[in-house]
């Protein structure tokens, strides 16, 4: 799969499961992992679970199963790792305190909520 098939998924999947402020950052660039990384925000620690979830059944569903995905027993983040893609859905606590973004400190490729 295309890594902009892969990003086509992630996002629709994350915006079917109702997840918020979604972005996608490119970090081919500053990484040696990862070409992609795709944060979203999830309600609770449910949603979070549910949506990490639904992203890796998508990917199930499509033939690319994930190369694993992280989470604890009540999860404030989810972590689903598609190789070349990332996804980190978090609640809102967890991203505010983590702030990928910045850490990145790169402007994201795209928003849903444009």
């Amino acid at each position: 799969m295309e890594l902009e098939e892969k990003q086509n998924l992630i996002v629709e999947t994350l915006e079917d499961s109702k997840a918020r402020d979604i972005q996608v950052i490119d970090v081919a660039g500053v990484s040696s992992f990862a070409d992609l990384m795709v944060v979203a925000t999830g309600t609770s620690t449910t949603h979070v679970r549910s949506t990490g979830n639904a992203v890796a059944q998508a990917f199930k569903d499509a033939g690319f199963p994930p190369l694993g995905v992280e989470a604890g027993p009540q999860p404030d983040w989810v972590l689903v790792d598609l190789g070349d893609a990332i996804v980190h859905v978090m609640t809102e606590a967890a991203r505010a305190h983590y702030a990928l973004e910045k850490l990145w400190d790169i402007k994201s490729t795209a928003n849903s909520e444009e």
